[in-house]
This record gives structure tokens, sequence and C-alpha cells, in this order.
């Protein structure tokens, strides 16, 4: 879909920029706010050394006004959290997966009513992972300043650039969900939106399961069942460490690492120290532990243990691209990214378990548009 210039309006920039300065003038504004009005919302953090991301700043839109607000303002507000966490309020995001992980992490919880707009354009034709800049110019035929990014957040005052950019970050939300739900109008996907932002928010908002963790270090499903079950416990031991240093997992001990020791198995500190890249520090930091983790591993009882998922064989390659032209078909038909409509692990779940029921993956608005291939891809699986 090529997009050109709509004739929807966009607030114009402020002259000034407001900030709410106190929990008290947030608290007035966020209850002045006509019921069902959409409020456009998104953050600044940084988390280039830590394993959660610091809050830097609120930005706040909503009813042709646009706020700064310091993130402690922001916690100690009445109405703010009452605010992310009621349905019946939208909550204009854009990419919103860390904003999401700041909320859960920060706040301690899961905002609803959300609306990510990244999936809407996605939804309304305007490709894959589409950047926001790009989507502002493409539509409303603005530049937005990118050039402060990147920059620091945490430190006060805060620039006229970076205030000018945070301001523009959330002056093109509403705009920009006024077009993506005339364009769902027109392709009767108008619940797909709220559908398909409700399903992402309930899955980042899971608390997650750090005896689960290893199933996502792909590249364990090599080492043997008992060898799995020694990363299973090094990869929750690395979780909770994380947490409690708020390190990156990189900076504790790397993926690779992980799946090195589980392999080796050491059973003395010198076997630990001879793995390759190991650095001194962590076997002198965590060494008897980390050999306490391996013990207990080998000694666990795997007759019911889950296993890393392997990649697709050769013959479940084959199936998967003859399953993904089915997809790919309704896909292009409808102008949806494949990537939203059927991501490569869902249909790998298709092809693994040779099945299409308890995909839930494929219920709600994606039943409708798959309703005239689910015959043929439920022929290919029983194959």
């Amino acid at each position: 879909m090529t997009l050109s210039h709509t004739a929807i309006p966009v607030p114009p920039a402020p002259e000034t920029i407001r900030w709410l300065a106190t929990p008290e003038q947030l608290d007035q504004w966020l209850t002045s706010l006509p019921a069902g009005c959409p409020v456009a919302l998104d953050t600044e953090f940084e988390r280039v050394s830590t394993f959660h991301p610091i809050p830097g700043l609120v930005q706040l839109g909503g009813a042709g006004d646009f706020w700064l607000v310091e993130p402690h303002v922001a916690d100690a507000s009445t109405y703010f959290r009452q605010m992310l966490t009621d349905s019946e309020r939208p909550k204009l995001l854009y990419a919103m997966s860390e904003d999401l992980e700041l909320f859960r992490h920060w706040l301690q919880i899961a905002p609803a009513g959300l609306q990510d707009l990244q999936i809407g354009a996605a939804l309304a034709g305007a490709g894959f992972s589409v950047g926001y800049a790009r989507l502002v110019e493409s539509l409303f035929g603005e530049t937005l300043d990118k050039s402060v990014t990147r920059s620091d957040w945490l430190s006060r005052p805060l620039s006229p650039e970076q205030e000018r950019y945070a301001v523009d970050d959330i002056r093109y939300l509403e705009p920009l969900a006024n077009w993506v739900v005339a364009k769902l109008k027109e392709r009767n996907l108008e619940h797909a939106l709220a559908e398909e932002s409700g399903r992402f928010a309930d899955e980042a908002a899971a608390p997650e399961d750090v005896d689960r963790h290893y199933l996502k270090l792909r590249g364990g499903w090599t080492l043997t069942l008992a060898q799995q079950a020694v990363l299973q416990r090094l990869a929750a031991w690395r979780e909770q460490e994380c947490h409690k240093v708020d390190r990156p997992r990189n900076r504790v001990l790397s993926d690779a690492l992980l799946i090195a020791i589980a392999e080796r198995c050491p059973s003395s500190l010198g076997e630990l120290n001879d793995i390759q890249g190991l650095p001194g520090g962590i076997v002198k930091r965590y060494g008897e532990h980390l050999l306490e983790l391996v013990r207990a591993g080998k000694e666990a009882d795997t007759s019911a243990f889950e296993t890393i998922q392997r990649p697709l064989t050769r013959d479940q390659q084959a199936l998967y691209k003859q399953v993904k032209k089915c997809f790919r078909k309704i896909a292009e038909e409808h102008d949806i990214p494949i990537e939203i409509l059927a991501p490569r692990k869902r249909i790998e779940k298709v092809i693994q378990d040779r099945s299409l029921q308890g995909q839930v993956f494929f219920e709600g608005w994606r039943a409708t548009l798959l309703e005239p291939v689910v015959s043929d891809i439920e022929e290919f699986v029983k194959q």
C-alpha cells in the first residue's frame, strides 16, 4: 500500500512546552477529561546498563492538550494508575512493548484499554513495523527531529530539543488513530486493533516464570535431557540474579555461556574455570553456586520435563512452506503483513502439533480472514 498525505487535521505544535508539575495538577487534568476521550501516551527511559528500565519522562495528550510529566509526579498521582488500568479510557501508543515493560516494573500495573497504533497501521495496510517518524511524514507531510532519541532522559533540565521531541511523540497519535480507524472500517476490521492490542498487552503482563526461561534459549535444543535440566536451573538463577543486581543478562552471564556450562556439566571449580570464555570473576563470585545448580539439574526427575523446541526438520520445513503459502495468500489479499497475520513461530507451532485445534492465535479477527484456507491448512498438516 502506497501511503499518501491525509486530510485529517494535526494539532499545531504548542508555542510553549507545558508541564504538569505536581500530582494534584496531574489528577485535576485527568479528571477533567471527557468520558471516553482518548489519552495519547508515551514514555522516555534509560536502560543501557540496567536490567530494568529507569523512567525518565511521561508524555500525555488529550482533549487538545499536551503535557510533560516527571516520573515522580506520575508515581504520586492518585488517578494516573487508574487512568492506565481503565479499560473504558482508550490509551493511544506507538510500538508499546517497552512502555508496557516500564509500567510493569515501575508501577507494578498492567494497563488496559490500549491501542498500539503500530499494530493498527500494519492492519490498515501501512506495512510491518513501520517507524513512527516515517509514518508521520508519509501521512501528514511533517518531518520529525529524531536527533535526541538516544539522549539522556534522566538528566535535568531537559533541552528545548528534547522537550519538543517528547511532545511530537504524542502530538500525532490521535490523528494517526483516526486514520487507522477509518482504514480498518473500510476493511471490516474495526475490532481487530483493540483485539490485537489487548492480546499483546495480556501476553506482556503475564508474570514471567523464571523456571521456563530456558525454553527461550533456542540454541540449547541439542543438549541432552539431563543437560537441559541443568540449563533450566542456570537460566532461572540468572533471571533472579539480574533482578537482584539490576544488570542486563549479558552483564551477568550470556546465553552462550549458560549453554556451555550445561553442556560440560562441570563438577569442580577447575572444570568450570576451563570453560572457554567464562570470566574468572564469574567463577570466583558464583562458582560454588553454579556447581550446586549443575548437581541439582543432573539429579532432577526429567520424566515430565519440557524440552526446548528444536528447529523444524527437513520434512517439516517443506510442510511449513506449503502452509505458509495459504497464510500468504490471505495476507496479500487483505494487504496485511504476514508477520502480523501469521508470525513464523505460530506457523511452526501448527506444523509441530500437526493440528489447528487449540491454536488460539488463529481465533478472533484472524478466524474470519482465514476461513477460506482453513480446510487446506488442515489437510496439509494431517498428511
